[in-house]
């Protein structure tokens, strides 16, 4: 089965010279967790993703669509990033969760993707 897992930090969680540091930190334990998923035919995809100020969201009201700078929700935190894995079962996509690396206050969702 095929889940996503999304990462959700602070938005200004790398910010400064500590946030630069813990930044690089983090990016070398996310590749060293890719490469195992990799290996073990586990991962699909998975990237980091632009500060949530590149975002452009595109909303539907009554028919209508409008286009909006940033995320659409007004939050303090940001998704940075995702795998894109497929195993057993979720058991197994939460223990792989649980090694992603965040920062402290960080979150890690993991929903299954949706059969057609």
């Amino acid at each position: 089965m095929q889940y996503m897992i999304l990462i959700y930090e602070p938005e200004d969680a790398y910010a400064g010279e500590a946030g630069e540091a813990a930044l690089k930190d983090i990016v070398a334990k996310h590749m060293v967790l890719a490469a195992e998923l990799r290996a073990k035919g586990a991962m699909k995809d998975g990237s980091g993703l632009q500060d949530s100020s590149t975002a452009t969201t595109v909303v539907t009201r009554g028919g209508r669509q409008t286009l909006h700078d940033g995320p659409f929700a007004e939050t303090r935190e940001h998704l940075g990033g995702y795998y894109l894995i497929d195993v057993p079962d979720l058991d197994e996509a939460l223990a792989i969760a649980r090694r992603v690396p965040v920062v402290d206050g960080g979150k890690v969702e993991v929903r299954p993707l949706a059969v057609h």
